[in-house]
């Protein structure tokens, strides 16, 4: 089994579970992918699988790849990236991968971009409190003095400034999967997702949770009748 997707974010809601209690998710819309090209231990060094998202137009992808997805019949994608595999995996080149690889109960980390924030403060980056807002304080959210006296005389290592935030790498791990729609390839996971509605993740099992105990082909056609 491929340990991880290609998904968009589609948009957060909420659930209701047998109990009646209120569960917020985001919903993602994990596949279907494409198997553009197997990476192998011998040629590359290690074991992945290049998986293709989305269709684009063949004028978006650069020629050299275009012309490769042409030889293997293959559409080109808006949205390509490697998954990782320990052995050597089960598929081959136009394979697809849907989301019927993630069950209810799994944990899933979430590999995406977070908002662009611009340039902020360092009360919106950092939570400083700021200065008082009245009686001459002269002092609201600017940053103030910096160094420190005597000792050490200087400004310590690390310390927070106004800068740009946000629009970088953000990985959020362990969210739980509440549900699985085969029919609309979609996965709900408990909390929040890094990025904008409609922008590009990637998920997959989570690293430091244990994996759900699969169910057999044979069971789960039992509980679809």
């Amino acid at each position: 089994m491929l340990q991880g997707m290609l998904a968009k974010k589609i948009g957060m809601t909420q659930i209701f579970n047998e109990d009646g209690v209120r569960i917020p998710v985001t919903v993602i819309e994990a596949g279907p992918c494409q198997v553009q090209y197997i990476r192998t231990d011998k040629k590359e060094g290690y074991w992945a699988v290049q998986l293709g998202y989305d269709d684009t137009k063949d004028k978006r992808v650069k020629k050299p790849q275009r012309e490769y997805l042409k030889t293997k019949s293959l559409k080109p994608k808006k949205f390509v990236r490697e998954i990782r595999c320990a052995v050597e995996p089960e598929l081959k080149v136009g394979d697809e991968i849907k989301n019927s690889n993630f069950q209810v109960g799994d944990h899933l980390d979430v590999i995406g971009t977070s908002k662009g924030k611009g340039f902020q403060g360092g009360m919106k980056k950092y939570g400083w409190r700021g200065g008082t807002g009245s009686h001459g304080s002269m002092f609201h959210r600017a940053p103030g003095s910096i160094g420190a006296s005597s000792f050490p005389s200087r400004v310590m290592k690390g310390h927070g400034m106004p800068s740009h935030m946000g629009n970088v790498r953000t990985t959020v791990q362990n969210l739980l999967v509440v549900d699985v729609d085969a029919g609309n390839n979609t996965i709900a996971v408990r909390g929040a997702v890094p990025g904008a509605n409609g922008s590009y993740v990637v998920i997959r099992l989570a690293k430091k949770k244990p994996v759900a105990p699969r169910k057999s082909p044979e069971s789960a056609a039992q509980e679809t009748k």
